[in-house]
């Protein structure tokens, strides 16, 4: 059987062009690999690489952007609007085909002891790869971002899986095996942070913050299955955003998160004006959105309810949505 593996590593660099460049060449030099997407944010200041093929091909490749990424992108000079701990900040592997996740597992970690050895990067498990519940979220190797990591090190409160050291020019790296993950912005026809505030924690699963349940808001609370969401403003688009990731599109369909924040936005004094999605999306999650959305949803085409999916989703409102350059399947 043909096998497919997924990366989808995260670089804290958004806006130099030639390091981003330097990336893309590293990923693509490796045989049988093919980088399907590059998705950067200048304010963000980052920028995620979708490529695909053999699993060792794969995991060859996302070495060589790691080394390109310790070379070239120091975090000691280094900010964004998205929390971060390392130049290549987050690298998650996700079956496609013909390879499981027990399989991977194993591959998974020597990639991350390479990484650890030779270019001198502390490297945290996540996801499936985690050694503990508590390490499996990604927002909890993130606390206190880059600039705290030194300290959590050196205090034993945050332990690398591989690598004793910290390293200052590059930080940490998360990484680790994991479902297909959908990250999708919601955008507000607001200017008022506040309110992005209000969406993100009625929507996440692990709802309000403890210290802010008395707010009258609180009591909106959704607590989506599998969403995790923050709140940011954009200096790129002028757009105040809710940013999710969808870690099980299955559990919760995307229509169902985008509703929800509709419905979250009116009752907070503000409308969704349209949405975005970063990097690609399997052919089932969007088909799933156009079976809710189209009037004649069982005797549409792929392609109608794909086009409905695009308009009540609002996905080609900050730059146009071309199915054949963003849909995993019509990619492979």
């Amino acid at each position: 059987m043909e096998e497919i593996l997924e990366c989808i590593p995260n670089f804290s660099e958004g806006r130099d062009q030639e390091v981003l460049m330097a990336i893309s060449q590293a990923i693509s030099s490796v045989q049988h690999v093919k980088l399907l997407h590059r998705d950067s944010g200048e304010a963000a200041n980052r920028t995620v690489f979708t490529f695909a093929g053999p699993s060792d091909a794969v995991i060859e490749a996302a070495f060589l952007a790691a080394k390109i990424a310790s070379e070239k992108i120091d975090m000691r000079i280094q900010h964004g609007e998205h929390p971060r701990i390392g130049a290549l900040d987050v690298c998650p592997f996700v079956p496609i085909l013909g390879i499981s996740i027990e399989e991977l597992l194993p591959k998974v970690d020597a990639f991350a002891k390479r990484v650890s050895e030779e270019l001198n990067i502390p490297v945290f498990l996540y996801e499936e790869s985690a050694s503990a519940l508590e390490r499996k979220n990604l927002a909890n190797h993130r606390k206190g971002e880059y600039e705290q990591l030194e300290a959590r090190m050196r205090e034993r409160s945050w332990v690398a899986d591989y690598g004793d050291n910290f390293n200052p020019r590059s930080g940490g790296m998360v990484c680790g095996v994991r479902n297909f993950l959908l990250a999708y912005n919601i955008n507000l026809q607001s200017s008022d942070l506040s309110i992005a505030k209000k969406i993100a924690y009625c929507i996440r699963e692990s709802g309000w913050p403890k210290s802010m349940l008395h707010q009258a808001e609180a009591k909106h609370a959704i607590r989506l299955k599998a969403v995790k969401s923050i709140a940011w403003y954009i200096e790129d688009f002028k757009k105040i955003q809710v940013s999710i990731n969808l870690t099980n599109f299955r559990e919760t369909p995307l229509w169902k998160v985008h509703e929800s924040c509709k419905e979250l936005a009116i009752q907070f004094g503000t409308v969704v004006s349209g949405s975005e999605l970063i990097g690609l999306i399997p052919l089932e999650a969007i088909l799933e959105c156009g079976k809710h959305y189209h009037p004649n949803a069982k005797t549409a085409t792929n392609e109608e309810l794909i086009s409905f999916s695009i308009k009540e989703l609002g996905l080609d409102e900050l730059e146009e949505f071309i199915p054949e350059e963003r849909i995993l399947e019509y990619l492979l």
